[in-house]
């Protein structure tokens, strides 16, 4: 691992992540905040923690990162793009690994829009034949 320090961009549904990656003693802040003050439940902690466990770098890098828009489970999974590609940049050994878990692709799923005459984006109203 070489001693640099990475900053890169991770997006889901409206949440984006941007961090700042460097090798370090595993301090991982977002928002200025730890990840379970933040993001509240385990399992999401868990999701931005599977790339560096996957990967055994967990505790060794610091990551300093700002997430905005969207829920907390989106903004989980921007964080954990955002850190997956921060890897890949620091060595890129891990990048088939990464690749493999499906950590690198982009989730392209976003809400659907709402459509006309219809209470919902798929919901319709009740038909009645007479």
């Amino acid at each position: 691992m070489s001693e640099a320090v990475f900053s890169t961009t991770g997006r889901r549904k409206v949440s984006v992540a941007r961090i700042v990656m460097k090798v370090g003693g595993g301090i991982l802040t977002i928002n200025d905040k730890s990840p379970k003050e933040y993001l509240k439940r385990d399992v999401l902690v868990d999701i931005i923690n599977q790339p560096m466990t996957e990967t055994d770098t967990l505790g060794k890098l610091d990551i300093t990162c700002r997430v905005t828009g969207g829920g907390l489970s989106g903004q989980a999974g921007a964080i954990r793009l955002a850190i997956s590609r921060a890897l890949a940049a620091l060595d890129p050994d891990l990048r088939p690994v990464l690749r493999r878990r499906g950590y690198l692709t982009r989730d392209p799923r976003v809400v659907e829009r709402k459509k006309y005459g219809q209470p919902k984006a798929r919901k319709r109203y009740q038909y009645s034949k007479r």
